[in-house]
């Protein structure tokens, strides 16, 4: 099994690799990934910046999701994890950024989102003009942290495939 170390550095070479940057738009990991990110020396060449947008609020004012997509699909959806993503993007100035927005439990889930549900969003460079954005939800089991690392491993993961 690959531990989120030789993730991270697999990250990292492929960001430098493109001379591209990254941000990071957090909710439910609370900064995992980013943390996990900035234990490399020499992160400071390709990490930009990290949002903890925990509130919805916070998702409002730092990246821009407007409040009537939060009423209307949930803070734990793909919509709002897309405009999170984009928002980081275009925000931080950066070629490609992640969102994570979820329910790490032990509560708060319900029939149609339970605990585990994670929902990922990928804003990437395409052209000089042109972004595209990828995303994905993702159910984990396991305890609170246990759903956080394998929401940062996911993340990293699937950020990979899509640098290659």
């Amino acid at each position: 099994m690959t531990s989120t170390s030789d993730i991270a550095k697999d990250v990292a070479q492929l960001l430098i690799d493109k001379g591209w940057t990254l941000a990071l738009a957090e909710s439910c990991t609370g900064g995992l990934v980013c943390a996990s990110l900035t234990d490399l020396a020499g992160s400071s060449d390709w990490f930009e910046r990290g949002y903890i947008t925990y509130s919805n609020q916070a998702k409002a004012e730092c990246l821009d999701v407007p409040a009537e997509m939060i009423d209307s699909f949930g803070a734990v959806s793909e919509q709002v994890a897309k405009a999170m993503a984009e928002g980081a993007q275009k925000n931080a100035g950066v070629n490609v950024a992640i969102a994570i927005t979820g329910i790490a439990g032990p509560s708060g889930g319900s029939a149609e989102k339970p605990v585990g549900t994670i929902c990922f969003g990928w804003a990437m460079q395409k052209t000089e003009a042109e972004n595209w954005t990828v995303c994905k939800t993702m159910h984990f089991r396991g305890d609170r942290q246990a759903v956080r690392e394998q929401a940062r491993d996911y993340a990293l993961s699937e950020l990979i495939k899509l640098l290659q």
